[in-house]
């Protein structure tokens, strides 16, 4: 199992981002969550094997149609799982 931290910046808040997410990684199988920060960007914790959390980060490059990604970037996370995906509040 893998954990990874995704930030992704450019025009991905007001856009359904992150129920986009949500929809993407439940579809997937993955556990985590997402939200917006208060910096523009928005922040994804995804947690399952390496190819499907990869394919959930292939789509952060693209996104909702209303969005448009700039910059995405990954970090190595590790911090205690959360059962199912959900949204969170702004941090």
């Amino acid at each position: 199992m893998m954990m990874q931290r995704v930030f992704v910046s450019g025009k991905v808040q007001n856009v359904g981002f992150r129920d986009w997410v949500v929809r993407r990684a439940s579809e997937l199988d993955l556990t985590g969550w997402v939200r917006n920060r208060t910096d523009g960007r928005v922040e994804v914790l995804v947690i399952g094997e390496e190819a499907i959390t990869a394919r959930l980060i292939a789509l952060c490059h693209e996104g909702p149609a209303m969005a448009r990604v700039d910059h995405v970037v990954v970090e190595v996370a590790d911090e205690r799982p959360p059962k199912g995906f959900t949204k969170r509040f702004t941090a």
